[in-house]
């Protein structure tokens, strides 16, 4: 399960408790560092990124989540990758035998998408493995919130 540490991504952990725990499946959560390319502030200052800050930060937003599926009698294991979310979130599936890729779209359309583009869709468009798409916007997430308390 891919994560972007946006609730608009954690919507599919639901999906996942359902699927997961009845299947006795084994889950494992992705989050991918996009390396950030340095950016000047002014004349003598640049801003450079530290990847092994960046590093800590997903694995301390993995945790609590894998802890959660845990408690719910679900196998979990957390990965952090680093590099372009598509290409990361594919190979990791690859790599890990992965039977199925799940996560959320923020369900871009027209200038958002051409501006953001879309990891999911390219996600779906580069694997060879089912992917499994929760169509999910910000007023979504809230709404949910409002209603059960959380995502």
């Amino acid at each position: 399960m891919a994560l972007d540490g946006s609730e608009v991504g954690e919507a599919i952990m639901p999906f996942i408790v359902e699927i997961a725990g009845p299947l006795d499946l084994e889950v494992m959560l992705v989050r991918v560092c996009e390396p950030v390319p340095p950016t000047v502030v002014d004349s003598t200052q640049v801003l450079i990124e530290d990847p092994e800050a960046a590093r800590i930060d997903a694995e301390e937003y993995l945790a609590p989540l894998a802890v959660e599926l845990r408690q719910r009698g679900i196998k979990v294991t957390t990965q952090v990758r680093r590099g372009q979310p598509a290409d990361e979130i594919v190979k990791a599936a690859h790599e890990s035998n992965a039977d199925l890729i799940a996560m959320t779209t923020h369900g871009r359309s027209g200038l958002g998408r051409l501006l953001f583009g879309s990891v999911a869709e390219t996600v779906l468009r580069e694997s060879h493995l089912p992917v499994c798409l929760m169509r999910m916007t910000e007023a979504d997430v809230a709404r949910r919130v409002a209603q059960k308390g959380r995502p």
